[in-house]
């Protein structure tokens, strides 16, 4: 009988966590589309594809949330980076939370990878295969490696604009494109 290879914890957490992820973003759109037509009087009225992409971009702004939370949390809270926690570089410094944020971020992204490709191209033509690529190429490298999640964790927090530019689509779709709160929404996306 031939070896079955063996994971280390640590590559369980990252598996577990990829998993964890994409279970989420499929709760989340569930969820989204079992709530939105209690909260929203047009979700009705929208097309099926409307739908589908008000749905994705429920967990779109879910992971935007805990990503800039995660990232902000682990950056300038937790004792990882901090200078004197450890003689390690800046660089190679890693931590059972960022391994398993980061895995959960990958889960994310192969779950609205799988989604656009589903969907192609209602839901983002090219742009957002390559996106995603790279976004889950740059994780899974810090991932195996233990190094630069200093960096991916910068990025990540940039996901803390993303929740603006959904609020803009569905104000968009709902028909508030001339509304104050569009307006407001606008300015905070540019300050982000």
């Amino acid at each position: 009988m031939a070896d079955l290879p063996s994971f280390s914890t640590k590559e369980f957490y990252w598996l577990a966590s990829c998993f964890w992820g994409i279970i989420t973003c499929k709760l989340v759109y569930d969820i989204t589309g079992f709530i939105s037509p209690f909260c929203f009087k047009g979700y009705g009225k929208l097309s099926d594809k409307e739908k589908m992409e008000w749905n994705n971009r429920g967990f779109s702004t879910f992971h935007a949330l805990i990503a800039a939370w995660a990232s902000l949390y682990l950056l300038l809270f937790s004792d990882l980076f901090d200078e004197d926690s450890s003689n390690d570089l800046i660089v190679n410094r890693s931590s059972v939370i960022s391994n398993m944020f980061l895995g959960f971020s990958i889960g994310y992204f192969l779950s609205d990878l799988a989604m656009v490709f589903w969907h192609f191209p209602a839901l983002g033509g090219l742009e957002y295969v390559l996106h995603h690529g790279l976004s889950m190429f740059s994780i899974s490298l810090s991932l195996m490696s233990s190094q630069g999640q200093i960096y991916i964790l910068m990025v990540l927090f940039s996901e803390s604009t993303t929740p603006f530019v959904n609020i803009r689509w569905y104000l968009d779709v709902a028909g508030w494109k001339s509304s104050t709160i569009y307006i407001y929404n606008g300015i905070a996306l540019f300050f982000g």
